[in-house]
């Protein structure tokens, strides 16, 4: 993760940078803002176009239009520039285009044209049903060039099966260096921290290992409902739209040894390692250990939700979850008997994404605290909705008695960094501009991580095990509280 920061000095070549799903909701919101702020911190090359390809029915200059309603109204208003803005528009060129119509490429081919020296990505920002129809056209145009890479979004396949059909139509006409296979986690700036406060600081390697560690927990919990992506969501569900990818990607991170350096294999090999060496959950095993869920009506400050079920876009009968807690555990010298609890729902009390590394209490403590408890160190790191790393440790109360309270050593990030923090689309695409895989996986990590999620799914039709419900604005059913008390272990809430 940390290999990114070696790439940003390096000059981004000329570029054309061709956007399937151009006038997708993805596009509008994350990925023009992105590059609207890396054209105004002048990383962008002046011979970098931005190519925007979708079916919508317009030109160059009325997709610039669309750009200004719907994109602009992204971008923060102490960072929106209108000058830099209209610099920027000049860079955005559309072309119309059925991606599933080979002979819709010839316009593309003749935008291309002469420029094969530059460097060429295709970002796919489209169903994964599309990905590979677009390869196959991109390839059947002659538009595939040394330099060219192609960008795919999460999430790849419905299963290791479907991954594999799709990374071996990409193995077909790209190299695998020329691959990168998004998780937007990654780019996030705290996630990269990771890698730096285990591998950067002394003070963590000695305590990161099972004899120190008692259990760690890792929480994405959103607010948002599926709303307009009903019909997607339902063909897919939280364990495969969330634990196969952004949830394994931050268990990976955790749990590594370290690389022999930051080169992106060194990196990459360390992560598939984890993969590999996670205890399967296959039958039984995988029911005992899991939890499903699926909301319900319910009601937060802005007023009442209506359950998942009273979507239209939904079947009335649908057993498809929106919320999954279960127990890994890792066969490794460093983390045997240390289980990490892993839960992602939607429609949960409050948005957050949150890594809890528990350590293990002092084996006879000589103190009493303040408040009659005796709780373990804590680390915590945040992801959302604010970016910070604190960690909990016991101090002398004040007063005559030598009674214990617990305080927080705390980093946060917008007090120590005053500067606009890059958000993950930047650094994600400027990486795919420069050719630097570190933050992306490799299909080894693709299939491992698959590898891993499908006995579960398949557990759960096999003993048809049904989510259960959980009120809209809580966070998830309670058997996921009955999951972790088990153990002697409970969510961390605050």
């Amino acid at each position: 993760m940390i290999a990114s920061s070696d790439f940003t000095e390096n000059a981004i070549e000329p570029f054309d940078f061709i956007l399937f799903g151009g006038s997708g909701d993805l596009s509008l919101r994350k990925l023009i803002p992105a590059l609207y702020f890396r054209h105004c911190a002048d990383q962008l090359p002046e011979d970098g176009r931005i190519i925007c390809a979708a079916r919508t029915d317009t030109d160059s200059e009325g997709f610039r239009k669309i750009l200004e309603a719907d994109s602009k109204k992204h971008i923060e208003a102490d960072h929106l520039v209108e000058s830099h803005w209209q610099s920027f528009l000049q860079r955005v060129h559309y072309l119309k285009i059925d991606v599933t119509q080979p002979e819709d490429f010839d316009g593309l081919k003749t935008m291309l044209a002469g420029r094969e020296n530059h460097v060429r990505v295709f970002y796919l920002s489209v169903a994964p049903s599309l990905f590979t129809r677009i390869t196959e056209n991109v390839h059947k145009a002659e538009l595939i060039t040394p330099k060219s890479r192609v960008a795919l979004e999460k999430p790849l396949g419905r299963d290791q099966a479907s991954a594999d059909v799709i990374n071996d139509e990409l193995a077909a006409v790209f190299d695998e260096s020329q691959i990168f296979r998004i998780d937007h986690y990654l780019g996030k700036e705290t996630v990269q921290n990771l890698m730096a406060l285990r591998f950067g600081n002394s003070l963590f390697e000695p305590l990161w290992r099972n004899e120190r560690i008692s259990d760690v927990q890792i929480t994405i919990a959103e607010s948002l409902g599926v709303d307009s992506r009903g019909r997607f969501y339902d063909q897919t569900g939280a364990l495969r739209d969330m634990v196969q990818n952004h949830l394994l990607q931050l268990l990976v991170i955790l749990a590594m040894e370290p690389p022999v350096s930051v080169d992106p294999d060194a990196v990459r090999d360390e992560k598939i390692k984890v993969l590999r060496a996670l205890k399967p959950l296959i039958g039984r095993d995988a029911i005992e250990n899991t939890v499903r869920g699926q909301y319900k009506a319910g009601a937060y400050e802005s007023g009442t939700v209506p359950g998942y079920l009273e979507n239209d876009d939904i079947p009335n009968d649908s057993v498809t979850e929106t919320f999954v807690a279960l127990k890994a555990e890792i066969g490794s010298w460093r983390w045997e008997g240390v289980p990490f609890y892993l839960r992602t729902g939607k429609r949960m009390e409050r948005k957050q994404t949150e890594i809890i590394v528990n350590f293990k209490k002092v084996p006879h403590s000589i103190f009493e605290t303040a408040d009659g408890l005796s709780e373990p160190n804590q680390l915590i790191i945040r992801l959302q909705p604010e970016e910070e790393i604190r960690m909990r440790i016991y101090v002398k109360a004040w007063g005559d008695e030598i009674t214990l309270q617990p305080v927080h050593l705390n980093l946060d990030f917008n007090d120590v960094f005053q500067k606009r923090r890059m958000i993950a689309y930047e650094r994600l695409i400027i990486d795919v501009l420069r050719g630097n895989p570190v933050l992306f996986m490799r299909r080894d990590e693709v299939s491992a991580a698959w590898a891993w999620v499908d006995p579960i799914q398949k557990a759960w039709q096999q003993y048809q095990y049904a989510p259960k419900p959980y009120t809209a604005g809580s966070m998830g059913p309670s058997s996921a509280s009955s999951l972790i008390s088990r153990d002697g272990f409970s969510w961390y809430e605050e």
